[in-house]
Parts: C-alpha cells; sequence; structure tokens
C-alpha cells in the first residue's frame, strides 16, 4: 500500500491542535492491512482473495485489531506502518458473533498500542476520528450521525453499532479513535442514507471495539469464544419493502441443501413470525446449538411452503490459520 495511491483531503483531516492527546502517536498506531485468501476458500467468491484494509495496534507485542471479514480464511498477512516497513502476521482469529478479527505481527513493529475505551460517551454530534494506516493522511475528523442496531445479510446483528460522517473512503478495519485519544471502534461497512430531498449521503458503520474486551481471552487461546456455536443458514437475507427475500445462497450451505431458492420469501420461522432481519437471525440462534434443525415458512410462486432446514456450524466451511 504505498503512501502515494491516495490521501484524505486536507480539509477533511484531523487537526492535532484540536485534541489533548498526542494524535500523530495515536495514528502511528493503525496500520494497513494486505491479506491474500486462496482462491479455492469459502469465501473467495464473496470477499475476494486479496483483500486490503487497516488495523489498530492493542497490545505493545503487535497484536492488532481489525475487522473479521479481511482475514477470514487468510493465507498470508502483511502489516503495513506508516513509515512504509511491512511486516509479516498471522491470523489468530474471527469472530462471527461481534465481526472482529484479530492478528499477531510475526516480526518487531515497534508502534504504541492504543487502549481499548467504551464508546459510551460517543453521543450524537461527539467527535472521533476514522483512520486508516498511514497517518494523518489517511484520517478523516466525523462527528457520530447514529447509534443503533444494525443487521446484516451474512447472519450478523450487532445491538449498538457506530455511525459517523463524513464517511472514509477506505473503511475496512479502520480504527474510530474518540477525543481521548481511546480505540472505540473498528471500521465496517460504508452506507447510504437518504436526506429526504431525493440526495444521498455516505456514513460509515464501526464496531464497538469493547465487544473485544470480554471475549480476548477466548480468541486468543482457543481461537474462538469457548461456547457452543451458533446454528448458521447459508442464506444472504435481503430486507426490503417485500419483506425478508433470500438473495443468495451459501454453496452446499444448510438452506441450499434444504432446497430454499433466490427469491423466496421468509414469512416465519418455527411458527413465529419475523418481520425484520434482526428478528429472524435471534429468532435462529435462539433455537439451540449449530445442528439444530428449524422451520421456516416461505413464500413461493403464489404459494406457501414450509421447509425444514438442518443448520450446522458456519467455522466448518472455513480453512482454518496456519502458522508461518
Amino acid at each position: 500500500m504505498p503512501k502515494a495511491d491516495w490521501e484524505i483531503p486536507a480539509n477533511l483531516r484531523p487537526d492535532p491542535d484540536d485534541y489533548g492527546f498526542d494524535l500523530g502517536r495515536a495514528l502511528r498506531s493503525v496500520v494497513g492491512l494486505r491479506a491474500n485468501v486462496p482462491s479455492d476458500a469459502f469465501t473467495a467468491n464473496t470477499l475476494g482473495t486479496e483483500r486490503i484494509g487497516s488495523g489498530a495496534v492493542i497490545r505493545a507485542d503487535g497484536l492488532v485489531l481489525t475487522i473479521g471479514y479481511l482475514i477470514t480464511e487468510a493465507e498470508s498477512v502483511w502489516l503495513i506502518t506508516a513509515d512504509g516497513r511491512a511486516v509479516p502476521g498471522h491470523p489468530l482469529s474471527f469472530d462471527p458473533t461481534t465481526g472482529l478479527g484479530l492478528v499477531q505481527a510475526l516480526g518487531q513493529l515497534d508502534l504504541p498500542a492504543l487502549e481499548i475505551g467504551p464508546a459510551d460517551g460517543l453521543t450524537l454530534g461527539s467527535q472521533a476520528i476514522l483512520a486508516a494506516g498511514g497517518g494523518r493522511d489517511r484520517a478523516v475528523e466525523a462527528k457520530v450521525i447514529g447509534r443503533q442496531e444494525f443487521a446484516g445479510y451474512w447472519e450478523y446483528v450487532l445491538d449498538d453499532a457506530i455511525y459517523t460522517a463524513p464517511a472514509h473512503p477506505f473503511w475496512s478495519g479502520a480504527a474510530l479513535i474518540g477525543g481521548d485519544g481511546r480505540l472505540l471502534g473498528i471500521g465496517s461497512l460504508i452506507l447510504q442514507q437518504g436526506d429526504g430531498r431525493g440526495r444521498r449521503h455516505d456514513m460509515n458503520m464501526s464496531v464497538p471495539a469493547a465487544l473485544l474486551v470480554p471475549v480476548l481471552d477466548d480468541l486468543l487461546t482457543l481461537g474462538r469464544i469457548n461456547a457452543p456455536p451458533r446454528p448458521w443458514l447459508g442464506a444472504y437475507v435481503m430486507d426490503g419493502d417485500g419483506g425478508l427475500v433470500v438473495g443468495g445462497l451459501a454453496d452446499e450451505g444448510p438452506a441450499e441443501r434444504a432446497g430454499l431458492r433466490q427469491g423466496d420469501r421468509i414469512l416465519a420461522m418455527n411458527d413465529q413470525d419475523v418481520g425484520d432481519l434482526a428478528t429472524l437471525w435471534r429468532r435462529l440462534w435462539a433455537a439451540g446449538p449449530a445442528g439444530v434443525t428449524v422451520t421456516l415458512r416461505l413464500a413461493r410462486e403464489g404459494g406457501e411452503r414450509v421447509v425444514p432446514v438442518a443448520t450446522a456450524d458456519r467455522a466448518r466451511f472455513l480453512r482454518t490459520p496456519r502458522m508461518h
């Protein structure tokens, strides 16, 4: 990721004089990240084989927190410092519940660590910095424009996601740094919101970094949370005006094997109506551990049908990291 590739416009960058902490030091803790994934990996078609983003150093020994989809099934990871050094890293773990991932530097990063802080003080209008690896030239001064639930089509729910604007163009794994210099979030998505006048505005969604704290020991020692794995359907479900519609299916996943089709509308699970994505996924996870069978009531071609789906552990479909 050469420095000349891109820069944030000067008027959008944070001004060191506006902060009561050492902004330069904090931004040095943010590294670029490049991950390479085998072409036959389960997520290669959906997430690509070359994934580029950022991460934040959270321990002096080179432990880096990033967004999990960057390193899922990665065969190799490189961490790039603001001064252009490239250090190999090992993808330690990806937690599908929080969406966060951990990488351990295999060489000396020699960078300060960011302290993880709670996002409780981030209210509407709060000032924060969303920074990608590369220093102030790659940081955006933003404001919090929302704190609310987020549900993703890939069987994912955040109770309290952080939304900021203006949007960072390279948000994946970017560090959301609060006004006190602590790490408050990790960049996950760019989204659009209408203003009622036909205009759309970009914003970023970040995962609260504090979600890592209670599961960190498990992720470091076990590679996953020490709990029964959640059931997984392998259905990419869209929440729109037509209700919950199956937009795609994971190859050989539980939903495909059960006979679900693209375009099916999901009406109920286990005889309970589901009207939105968050409710659908929470009903799924409440049904039991991975392997439990759930019953879906579907609308298809003008009629309804009931389909049992034997769920699975998503991790069994993924390559596990290999130590180099």
